[in-house]
């Protein structure tokens, strides 16, 4: 019989909990990556710590969390009850172990599998707790899930708590940094979803009075708000929405203080209520289109034993409140019918300020619904025989375990595009082709993306029009050279999706392919450089005049090369919006040539040389 048939009691295995964790690490917290992405495992680690101590706070032990991280060493402290000392190891490492079990204690926590934190030692190269209670402090200590270290009880003077550090393990975690405006950005969803808790992280403090409220007034820019934040609040309910000026819906949805960023059944309940609610108010059978239209809105609920779609707890699947209760849909609507109708009629000109922005979305649905009609049918007849888009075969969409590596890569030209068609995942990583420079869009209306070609195409690849919740790729990459023209369409690009698509860049979809600048090799050894500064290094590694290869354009990068920067160690760039104000953004940028942006490029010019080439650039 052949090595490979052999199928006897040799051949069945039983890994231990650390080793099942490191070896399937995508079942216990999604997708690895290197930090580039909010959803990267290394976020969720460190989500997985916090989700603890926020659990203390809202058992009403404990309203301040300290966050530390340096470099790649987390630390986090909480002020809570302290784990139980007799129980410090086990609630670190024994699967099924943990306080949450007990419904009466955690009724409505996100972390009821009793995985959390075994995951975050298991994939860690250093993981330390420590517990202070009553006057006594535990301490432990592990190695990828290995206990190193495990000290007696003492006596301590500190205040009750736990305090967890950890370093992930970068055999698992390639190349991981820990972006701040990431971390920033789900400390803020925290304090918004408690009220009262402080945040310190990095000397940052991060609180909260209003909720909800405060985080539609953070994510969305004051001067384009049509009417005052509409704020309610009920048990196990609270909801936050106005409408403002940009285009499509944009929504930040929680359960049991989980970010579902791809929604769900509480979010698809609220969009279908507010719509109804809104017809019987008004009395008018609105087009649902029109109501949605430029709404930006949170809703958080509170679920018992919720069900999620994934172990990361991205997207909500129950059905119903709790056991017993009523269904998500009915909680919701019920909750709507009645407080947002009771809000609009208190408060009659916020009514008529809604009134006015649903009358504006159905003027201009009928402006362009000709025009939409025919590119669309365009589209639709491109879409069959499309030369621009070579699309791959798992969609983000899709119920699919890698759906969340799904790629659109947006490349200039036909070489560029034709080296990364030949070396990519087909499975996972699609190409759409622009032709030359796209158009600057900015202060355009939507219409232009029906009659241009191009765009209309990019929008139906994307399967955008109607929102994302039907987006086809979790990563848009835009993929052009390193040089003028390149930065100059990464620019056009971004104006697009900033102008018509916001809440895709806010999503955290939106990247920049980083390819190498430099190939540095000698008969021994190859390296890669994506900086002058990396080249230098390389060089000195190298030495004897090593054979030095500069890449001005995608194209030149042979297909078999391309391979290495877009498969697992693939370099991305969030796109990350640092500032709010969109339309300022653009127009400092896109518009016509300000005096401020003039004087800009007048102070910072400089020449750059490069062997014989000479460029003149701003910085």
């Amino acid at each position: 019989m052949a090595e490979s048939t052999k199928y006897n009691d040799d051949s069945i295995r039983s890994l231990d909990w650390k080793e099942h964790i490191r070896l399937r690490p995508g079942m216990y917290i999604g997708k690895l990556g290197d930090g580039s992405a909010y959803d990267d495992g290394v976020y969720v680690l460190l989500k997985e710590v916090i989700d603890n101590s926020i659990d203390e706070f809202v058992m009403g032990a404990g309203r301040t969390i300290d966050i530390n991280i340096n470099e790649q060493k987390v630390s986090v402290r909480d002020y809570g009850r302290g784990i139980p000392l007799g129980k410090v190891i086990d609630c670190v490492s024994k699967i099924n172990t943990g306080g949450k079990y007990d419904s009466k204690a955690f009724q409505k926590s996100v972390g009821l599998n009793g995985v959390g934190t075994k995951a975050v030692n298991a994939l860690s190269a250093s993981f330390t707790v420590q517990s202070y209670r009553d006057g006594r402090t535990k301490i432990a200590e592990f190695k990828k899930g290995d206990i190193v270290r495990d000290e007696a009880e003492k006596d301590t003077t500190q205040r009750n708590g736990t305090l967890i550090n950890f370093v992930p393990d970068e055999t698992i975690f390639r190349n991981f940094r820990f972006i701040p405006e990431f971390v920033e950005n789900m400390l803020w969803n925290y304090v918004f979803l408690n009220a009262g808790l402080s945040i310190n992280f990095n000397g940052k403090k991060f609180f909260s009075e209003k909720g909800l409220h405060d985080l539609l007034t953070r994510h969305t820019e004051a001067e384009t708000i049509r009417y005052p934040i509409i704020h309610l609040k009920g048990e196990d309910i609270e909801i936050a929405m106005t409408h403002a000026q940009q285009y499509g819906e944009e929504y930040y949805s929680f359960v049991n203080g989980q970010h579902t960023t791809q929604g769900g059944t509480h979010q698809a309940a609220f969009r279908e209520a507010v719509v109804k609610t809104v017809r019987e108010f008004y009395k008018k059978e609105f087009d649902a289109a029109d109501v949605r239209s430029s709404i930006v809105a949170a809703i958080a609920i509170k679920v018992q034993e919720p069900v999620f779609e994934s172990q990361t707890k991205t997207k909500l699947g129950s059905l119903n409140i709790g056991p017993e209760g009523p269904s998500v849909r009915t909680f919701i609507n019920d909750f709507l019918k009645k407080n947002l109708d009771d809000f609009l009629h208190k408060n009659a000109q916020v009514a008529d300020a809604l009134l006015k922005r649903i009358l504006q979305s159905e003027r201009e649905r009928k402006d362009i619904a000709g025009i939409k009609k025919l590119a669309n049918e365009r589209a639709k007849k491109a879409s069959l025989h499309n030369r621009k888009l070579r699309d791959c075969k798992i969609h983000f969409d899709a119920n699919h375990e890698r759906k969340q590596e799904t790629t659109l890569f947006i490349t200039e030209g036909d070489s560029a595009s034709g080296s990364i068609t030949k070396s990519r995942d087909v499975m996972t990583q699609a190409v759409f082709s622009l032709k030359g420079k796209p158009l600057n869009c900015y202060g355009l209306t939507k219409k232009v993306v029906y009659e241009n070609e191009e765009f209309n195409l990019l929008q139906h690849a994307l399967n955008i029009e109607d929102g994302l919740e039907g987006l086809r790729y979790n990563n848009i990459v835009i993929a052009t050279d390193a040089d003028v023209d390149g930065m100059h369409i990464r620019l056009l690009m971004m104006t697009f999706f900033l102008q018509f698509f916001p809440d895709l860049v806010k999503a955290g979809h939106v990247y920049i392919l980083q390819t190498p600048l430099f190939r540095v090799r000698n008969k021994k050894e190859t390296i890669y450089c994506y900086s002058e500064s990396e080249k230098v290094r390389a060089v000195d590694k190298l030495g004897s005049k090593p054979e030095i290869t500069r890449f001005k354009g995608l194209g030149e990068i042979s297909p078999d090369e391309f391979g290495l920067f877009i498969g697992k160690d693939i370099k991305l760039e969030p796109v990350i919006l640092r500032d709010l104000n969109i339309k300022a953004l653009l127009e400092y940028f896109m518009g016509k040539n300000t005096p401020v942006r003039q004087q800009h490029i007048v102070k910072n010019l400089r020449i750059e040389k490069e062997g014989e080439d000479a460029a003149l650039v701003a910085v």
